[in-house]
């Protein structure tokens, strides 16, 4: 009896099919694999990232822990170069030692250098010199935008100035022909707002000096010395930039009438004074070194700085005439666009007994009022309206800022 189709076992299909389902298993499990390989890589990256920062903080430790077991070094002074060394004596107890040095330390080395020294008083390195970094940053690096094209009604100041700093600096043959000493210090004294600050920033300009600036006020400081200090290093900073300018804004804050005052910020000012007294008129030539100052309470000064050899010129800085002011309007509205009918000599005569500073305002609140009417172009009756607005506001003002009649 012979079996039919349905009776035969098919072991080939049943085998595909077990094959297909492993296959699929294994995919399925390498899926997984690879899942947790890439998750272990990340996990790889975390660590070493981690490894890497706790490798740079041991590798930090390590170095402080090496300062920390070095011997300290000692700031000294070389007094003297001798045949047999370098004469030096450390800070803060005057210890006086005789250290050798090598040939090219000795010609690296000057009397009064800074030194760093080790335990037995070898010279290890030469120190820079001890000058407050607040002095050197006083020093202007780009030049003020401000010109004396930018500035009206000063002509005969402007002059002035001009022949005091930038005359000397840029033409000394002329004062060796004359047989004369250029001037070394001009005070520039007014009301607030004439232009005072602004001869300043022209000279700046200017001339190709080193330009320092500075306040009265940035000399005042709480500690003892810490004031005259700066003081010093301030003027070293300008001998070591030959030839300079040093302008000193709001001097009477350092330089007011000296009183019998005890309290030890008055005798600290006093002190400040002093030293700036000495460094502008002392034993040490000031060389290529021109001084401006600006104040505008001269009736304060100590008559000790107003002495020809400290400031030998004297410049009041008025509030412009009629004149002035008018060239001051042209001036402050030469980028503005105007209608036709704005007329300077009008508006001149009209801000009557007003600073350089005060023109300034009634342009710029002009042109406000153009902007807020959506105008690009400013009016007579602009100019009417910010004069009689900035009139009111110093009416109201305590300090009476703008001084208009």
């Amino acid at each position: 009896m012979s079996d039919t189709v349905d009776d035969v076992e098919m072991p080939y299909e049943e085998g595909s099919a077990s094959r297909r389902e492993k296959i699929e298993s294994l995919r399925d499990r390498l899926e997984v694999l690879e899942s947790q390989n890439e998750e272990m890589r990340d996990k790889l990256l975390d660590a070493n990232a981690e490894n890497n920062k706790y490798q740079q903080k041991l590798e930090r430790l390590t170095h402080e822990n090496k300062k920390l077991k070095q011997s300290p070094l000692f700031v000294a002074t070389v007094q003297e170069l001798t045949d047999d060394g370098a004469v030096i004596k450390q800070h803060g107890n005057n210890q006086e030692a005789l250290t050798e040095i090598t040939d090219e330390m000795r010609e690296r080395l000057e009397p009064d250098d800074r030194v760093a020294v080790n335990n037995s008083l070898s010279i290890v390195k030469r120190l820079e010199k001890e000058t407050d970094v607040r002095a050197r940053v006083m020093q202007v690096e780009h030049s003020p935008d401000v010109t004396y094209a930018d500035i009206g009604g000063l002509d005969e100041q402007m002059q002035e100035v001009r022949e005091t700093v930038e005359m000397p600096l840029e033409h000394p043959e002329m004062f060796e022909d004359v047989g004369i000493n250029p001037p070394s210090g001009v005070l520039l004294y007014g009301p607030p707002g004439t232009g005072k600050t602004m001869l300043a920033k022209a000279v700046a300009n200017e001339t190709d000096a080193t330009f320092i600036k500075m306040a009265g006020s940035e000399l005042v400081h709480k500690f003892i010395g810490e004031g005259a200090k700066l003081v010093r290093d301030l003027f070293e900073v300008a001998r070591e930039n030959q030839p300079a300018v040093i302008f000193i804004d709001e001097i009477d804050a350092i330089a007011s009438k000296r009183t019998d005052s005890k309290t030890s910020g008055d005798a600290e000012v006093q002190r400040t004074m002093m030293q700036l007294l000495s460094e502008m008129d002392g034993f040490d030539e000031r060389g290529e070194i021109r001084l401006i100052a600006a104040t505008n309470r001269f009736d304060m000064l100590d008559p000790a700085i107003l002495r020809p050899g400290r400031f030998d010129r004297l410049i009041e800085v008025p509030k412009p005439d009629s004149m002035g002011r008018e060239i001051i309007f042209q001036i402050h509205t030469r980028r503005m666009n105007l209608a036709g009918e704005v007329d300077f000599t009008e508006l001149a005569e009209l801000a009557a007994d007003a600073s350089g500073a005060d023109v300034k305002a009634i342009c710029t609140e002009a042109g406000m009022f153009a902007i807020r009417d959506d105008r690009t172009e400013v009016t007579m009756a602009d100019f009417l309206a910010a004069y009689e607005k900035l009139r009111q506001d110093a009416d109201t003002d305590a300090d009476d800022s703008l001084a208009f009649a």
